[in-house]
Parts: structure tokens; sequence; C-alpha cells
């Protein structure tokens, strides 16, 4: 274990430095990365909107309305070949739709195969969006023949769910493309789900102008207005067969509504360009446009033919105008006047250059943090990891002397995670640092590892040397089993988990694989080079010593205090579960929180709650957050559908955006809410099963159990502690809670494997002392990393913002718990379980032999 190549050498400290060069690039502005030859990495890891501020949104696209358009244009298709004069009308007495279908009714039934034949063009598959031509497509209309000369034409789930499809992809190319038009720099716009898309703009503070540009549907028309009905009358009776009434914002027209044609003259996608300006005779905003030439030509003949008539320019079924034709409009060109504000013509004409979203969209959830409350973000953040690694590093020195200098620099080589996060382009995010402190922490595990078992095996006799290349040997195995489980609940939070909570687990997750690599290859190395070239004759002196050499202590006996301990508490947590419930976030009950900064010295939090409870908005809180002058609102679920979380958000903006700092809000829809909190559910369901597999192939079933309960144990236990202290339980707290099974994971299956060698090195020692003795051996190193997680956990909480604190502090729950769980319950545990010596004899065969594999009395 302690030879090394010279060329496995040189590829060992290439790799970290390679690793370290990646990184650095985070230690420089924009402008010197510039300078920099082409050669070198310029990729920099992207902040999250939680610490740079920006906004979050994520809207649904409304299957309902594409649906609903879909029937209207399927209803204007069969009459459409109905009147087709071109192959001899045929006759009907009715066209209806409802629901999914549209019903035909032939005044001849004798018709009925001729009207087949002329309406089987609606019937043709379309290939899917993203195909190659050439499948055989999708069946967006079935026909049935309901009786003689009544025929009934259905729009399929399928066909539905393609347009769908197709709408979302349309979709997020028009909110690019509106969202590029805002000037901002590197929007992330993508898909997320079915009918989901996510939009992200950092360095954007505006929300409200964000939601209406991207929010607005767009859909851009200019219609024929009748002349033979007034919009009084066909209110009053029926529209015209083709005709609809629609409200109008033309103030000046003194009209409350207009009748129009349902089908455009002109559609809006004829546009090619459009601008603000303002009217030459008025010098009030307008919005001038320019149709293509094809378009161009169509309203030169169409204007041509209806001088004298109106015409109504339509936006989202809506009349902006409705002038009359005085001339023919020949030019191409025209404008658009209203009752416009600078703004709102400039928004307009950014709408109407995108294009028109092919359905309505609603916003299901929305994040958004201020730059002021961004960069405290970063300041915390920056300070929490600082002292964290401080307070490591000197740990280390106290703990091992030199060889805590060798832990540290690997310590310091995990540096490898900021470079590996700026190349596959990650977001760090807030909980992303959280996982990073946490990583920084558990980072010196492995080495606390490896040394306990050289000083294990230096007591045991062996020489120096082959105390420390047993030492490595045997900890591998350790080693990777411990880390294996963590990182099972990393991957399971990042495949399940949204948004943060995914930064937190790939920053875990990378985490972890730096830690176990430097720990056993770089330290492995450094270690081998002290060896080599300062010879020492005894391992450095270690200036503290938390657990005395050579501790027996008798944990089965304590068992029995333990086990009804352990219940009394479970059953207590379960209580307070069913009796007083959990304080749910807004991410799983859904509502509205904003955090402000007043602009005096001291938040009035009466004021504050007097003028909210004037809004009707049901439940509203409001506290202090941090400091005396911040304020947190917290606002719940309106139950009026997704859209009214944004309408009551947009009241309280009106009456605290005057004297008070916006810093951040957060809103999430009940449709968000209900997904989150069985997403949550089933990652902490699925992370169990999944660890509990894995232990049982490495060990034995009792193991897997074993494992199991003590997870449980630990899991039951910090929901009961959220319960108790009525902490908000977010999906922070969901995050908090798989990162303590994997810590609590850890240090169970590090007392597993000793138990595990024990059995197969003592076969004949009864199963109590064989546990005691085991937990004994692993009981320095357990204590050593709980001490060093909980010195990184405890810099967070104190430094890294308020934020953090509550996460953080279920965290330092989870490691107390965790730790006790490992000695007091997994161990013990086992016995229940009828775990017996020799139950190993089944697996691989003992690395023992000799004297060493028989009875040590």
């Amino acid at each position: 274990m302690l030879h090394f190549t010279p060329t496995k050498m040189i590829a060992i400290l290439v790799a970290v430095l390679f690793g370290v060069l990646l990184a650095s690039p985070n230690l420089f502005s924009q402008s010197t990365l510039d300078a920099l030859p082409s050669w070198m990495p310029k990729n920099q890891v992207s902040l999250g909107l939680d610490l740079q501020g920006g906004v979050h949104l994520q809207v649904k696209v409304q299957q309902s309305d594409i649906a609903e358009e879909r029937l209207e244009n399927l209803e204007s298709d069969v009459r459409s070949l109905m009147r087709d004069r071109t192959q001899g009308p045929l006759g009907y007495s009715g066209i209806r739709a409802v629901g999914n279908k549209v019903t035909l009714r032939l005044l001849k039934p004798e018709d009925a195969t001729a009207a087949k034949e002329r309406l089987a063009t609606l019937l043709t598959p379309v290939v899917p969006t993203g195909t190659l031509l050439g499948g055989l497509g999708i069946v967006e209309v079935e026909q049935t023949e309901l009786s003689v000369g009544v025929l009934e034409f259905t729009l399929t789930e399928e066909g539905i769910e393609e347009r769908l499809r197709s709408a979302v992809s349309q979709s997020i190319e028009v909110i690019r493309r509106r969202v590029d038009e805002l000037g901002t720099t590197e929007p992330i716009i993508q898909r997320q789900g079915v009918d989901r898309i996510i939009v992200q703009v950092p360095g954007f503070d505006d929300p409200e102008r964000l939601k209406e540009v991207i929010g607005t549907t767009a859909k851009l028309g200019f219609h024929e207005v009748s002349d033979t009905m007034s919009a009084a009358d066909a209110l009053a009776n029926r529209p015209p067969v083709g005709f609809k009434v629609i409200p109008t914002s033309d103030e000046e027209s003194g009209e409350a509504n207009v009748l129009i044609e349902k089908a455009p003259k002109i559609p809006g996608e004829g546009l090619v360009d459009a601008q603000p300006g303002f009217d030459q005779r008025t010098n009030e905003p307008i919005v001038t446009f320019r149709f293509d030439n094809k378009n161009s030509q169509r309203f030169c003949k169409y204007s041509s033919a209806n001088v004298g008539k109106r015409f109504a320019i339509v936006l989202d079924d809506t009349s902006i105008s409705a002038p009359v034709i005085r001339d023919a409009i020949c030019g191409g060109s025209g404008q658009i006047s209203g009752s416009f504000t600078a703004q709102s013509a400039n928004d307009l004409a950014v709408l109407m250059r995108a294009g028109a979203l092919p359905a309505e969209i609603t916003f299901v959830e929305e994040r958004t943090v201020g730059p002021g409350l961004g960069l405290d973000s970063i300041n915390a953040g920056k300070t929490a990891s600082m002292v964290a690694g401080v307070l490591v590093v000197v740990f280390m020195l106290l703990a091992y002397g030199t060889l805590g200098i060798i832990a540290n620099i690997a310590l310091a080589a995990n540096i490898i995670i900021i470079g590996l996060l700026s190349v596959i382009g990650a977001t760090l995010t807030l909980p992303g640092i959280a996982g990073i402190v946490l990583t920084m922490g558990m980072a010196v595990d492995a080495n606390v590892l490896i040394y306990e078992r050289i000083r294990e095996e230096r007591r045991s006799g062996r020489s120096l040397v082959q105390a420390i290349d047993t030492g490595f040997r045997q900890a591998l195995g350790t080693i990777l089993d411990a880390n294996i489980t963590t990182l099972i609940a990393a991957f399971i939070l990042f495949y399940l988990g949204s948004g943060p909570i995914k930064g937190f687990a790939v920053t875990l997750a990378i985490g972890i694989v730096t830690s176990v690599f430097t720990a056993f290859t770089l330290t492995r190395l450094l270690v081998t080079l002290w060896l080599r070239y300062l010879r020492p004759k005894e391992l450095p002196k270690r200036f503290i010593k938390l657990v005395p050499a050579g501790t027996q202590l008798a944990f089965m006996i304590y068992r029995k205090l333990s086990f009804p301990l352990s219940a009394v508490l479970l059953v207590g947590s379960l209580v307070m579960f069913v009796a007083v419930n959990l304080n749910y976030g807004i991410d799983f009950r859904g509502g509205t929180l904003i955090e402000y900064k007043s602009k005096s010295a001291v938040a009035d939090l009466g004021d504050i709650r007097g003028r909210l409870s004037d809004l009707n908005l049901g439940d509203v809180q409001v506290q202090e957050f941090g400091a005396p002058d911040e304020v947190l609102i917290r606002i719940e679920s309106q139950g009026g559908g997704d859209n009214s979380e944004q309408s009551a958000l947009a009241k309280v903006r009106d009456v605290m955006d005057d004297d008070h700092t916006f810093r951040r809000q957060e809103v999430v829809g009940p449709t968000v809410s209900g997904e989150l909190a069985q997403a949550g559910t089933i990652a902490v369901i699925a992370s169990l099963l999944a660890i509990m597999v894995y232990i049982w192939f490495r060990f034995e079933w009792q193991f897997a159990l074993g494992a199991v309960a003590a997870t449980l144990h630990d899991v039951i236990l910090t929901i009961g502690m959220f319960a108790v202290l009525q902490l908000e339980f977010s999906l922070s707290s969901i995050a908090a809670i798989l990162t303590i099974v994997g810590y609590s994971l850890n240090d169970t299956v590090v007392v597993y494997d000793r138990i595990r060698e024990n059995l197969r090195k003592y076969k004949k020692k009864p199963i109590r002392e064989l546990l005691d003795m085991s937990i004994n051996d692993t009981l320095s190193r357990t204590v050593l990393t709980s001490v060093t997680t909980l010195l990184a956990l405890l810099a967070l909480y104190f430094l890294g913002g308020e934020v953090l604190r509550g996460f953080t502090f279920a965290m330092i729950f989870g490691v107390l718990i965790g730790t006790y769980s490992s000695i007091f319950i997994a161990a013990p545990v086992l016995i229940l379980f009828k775990l017996r010596p020799g139950a190993m004899d089944r697996s691989d065969p003992s690395p023992y032999s000799g004297q060493e594999a028989q009875e040590v009395k």
C-alpha cells in the first residue's frame, strides 16, 4: 500500500494540481480571465439566485387552453369542409362542440358516405414533436357514426398530449426571446416535466414586470368588426355564427365591448417588426408595426375592399383599438394607439416581436432574491466557510500532530470540489454552500479512520511501517462502505429533489468523492514521503486525546436503558407529530413568503400587521427575522388556485414597497406544494430502501435491518424535534433529514464493519463481548469525526445567516442523535436479531490466518 512508482506519484500530484487549476478562475474577475492565454481554464462556478439575486419562476402551460383551442379549430375545419364550394356544399342541420367532441348532423342521411370521405383529412395522423418523418404518427381525431346521418369527431388524449408537448417547446422559445429583449444576462429557461417551464433570470430585481412580460399570451390579430349587429344586441340575444363579443381597452371609443369575427383577417404571425414610439400629433406613446410581404398584400387587399368599415386590433381577446378604415392601407405598416405608458408600449412591442404563446401559462412557483440579500448571503457563506475551515484545521493539528498537517493538506486539496463544479457548469446555491461546509467536516472522516487504525495496529505490536501499511489496507473497505451509503442518499436527493436542493446534493456527492480520493491517494502518498525522507521512529504525539487508549466500556449493559429511553422518545415524537403536527413551510402547504428590510432602524411590526390585515388575505404572520430592521411575512395559501397567490403577493407589495426594501419573496401554489410534499416523502423512503439493499448485500440481513432501525430512529426523532420546537419544515429540512440519514449510516457502517471483521477474527467470543469490543475499537474515530463535523456545523449555524439556521440546527441535532444511535441502537439491536459468532462464515474468507484467527482470551 505504501509503494508508489514515480509514474503513479506524478499522476496523483498532476490530478490534484489540475483540480486546483480548474478551481483557480473563481479567484479572479472576468476581465482578468479574459487577459489569460486561451489554454487556461476560465469556467467559474455560477452563483444561484439566492447568492447573487434574481428571479426564479416555474410556469405551467394550461392543457385546458390547448384542448379548447384545438376543439374550436376542429369545429371550424368541419364547417369549412362541409361548405367547400369546389367540391360542392353538403347540407347539415347543426355542428356542435361539447367537451372534447364535435357532433355533425346531416340534412340528408344519404350524404354520410360523401361527408366521411370529405372529412377524412381530419383523421390524418400527425408526426410527434422531435421525431423523424415517416413514423406511424399520432391520431389526433377519431370519427364514429352515432346514428344514421350523425357523425362524431373526438379529440384523443394522445393528440392533446402531443399538442401540449409542442406547446411547451414553442413556449420555451417565445419566453426566451422575450427575456432576451429585456437585456438580462445568461437567463436559464428549460423544460421541467411534461407541462412545466423553469425560468431563472439572475440579477433581475423586478419580478412583477418579468411575470407580466412572460405571462402575457400576446395573441395578436386583426379582426373584422360586425356592422350588422351591435355588441349590446349580441350580448342580449346571441352573436351571429362565427362572431364573438370581446371587451375593449380603448377608453376614448366610449365602448365597453365590440362584436368581431372569430377568425382574424390578418394573424399576428404576419408581423416582422414592432417598435415603441410617440404619436407626432399628440405625443402619446404608441406602437408601430410592420407586416411581411405576404400579409402586407393581404391587408392592402382587405382594406381596399372595406373602406368605411371598422376593424379591431385584438390582443389576447381584448380590443386595443377599433378604427374605421378611411383609405386603403398598402404600405405594410401601421400603428397602435391606446392608453399606453412608455414602458407598457415598450413591453407590448417586445411581446409582438417575440411572438405569441401557444397557450395561457400559470405561475405555480416564484422565488425572488433582491441583490442586497444575495450579497449578504455570499458574505455570510464566506465567513462561515473560513471559520469552519480554521476550526477543523486547528483541531486536526491538536489531534494528530504531523499527521494532522498531512490531513489538512488533503483537506485543502478538496478545493477540487469547486473546480469540478466549474467544469460541469453547476450552480452554487446557499444549500450548496452548506453542502461544502458539511463536506469539510466529513472530509476528515476518512483520515480519522486511517489514523485511528494505524494507532490501533501500532499498539498491537506492529512496527511503524507495518502499522501504517495495515492501517491503510484495513481502512479502505470501511471508507468505501461508509461513504457509499451517504452517496446513495445524495443521488436520490438529486433525482427526487428540485432547485436548490439539487445543488446541495451535487456539492455533497462531489465532496464525498473528492474527500475519499484525497484521503486514500494524496494522504497515503504524503505519509509515504514522510516515512521515506524523515524516517520517524514513532507516530507523532497528539496534543489532545478525547478517548483514552485501551478504553473498555461495557456498552451492551446500557441497552437496558437506551432501548426504553429511545422507545419513549420515539412514541413522544409520533404523538407530537400527530397531535401538534409540523410547522410546514410554504414549500409544502403553499402560500407566500416575503422578506423586507425596513428603511428605519427598527421595523414596526404592529403597523405592518395593521396594513396587511386590511387586505383580507387570511392568516398573515409577521415576525422579526435576524435583525430588528428585518421582517418576514408569511401569508397562508389563498385557496383559489395558483393565480390567487400572485394576486395576494401584488397586494402586499403595493402596501409595503414604499418604506421597506424588498429582499426576497417565495410564492408556491397548491399544485407545486402537493408535488413537493410527495417528492420529499418518496425521497426518504427510497433512500432507506436503497441503503438497506446495499448493506444487506455487503453484510448480512441482520445488519441491514439494524441499520434501517437505527436510521428510522434518527429520522423520527428529528421530525419529533421539528414538531416540539415548531421549527419551519421546508425543502431544506428534507435535505437535512436525508443528510442525517447518510451521516447516521456512515457512523453505523463503520461500527458494523468492525463487527464484521471481529466476527471473522474471534469466532468463539460471546456476541455481547464482541459488540463491546467493536464499539470500543471505533469509539475514538466516532468521537473525533463527530467533533469535526460539529465544529463545521456550529460555524455555519452562528455565521451562515438566518436563512440556513434552521437547516444547520437540524443537522447538529442529527449528528448528535446519529452518534448516539450508532453506539446504543445499531449495535445492540443485532442481539435482538439473533446475530451469532460465525455468521460471516458464508461471506468472504477471513483476512487473518494462523494465530490471529484464533480466539484471544
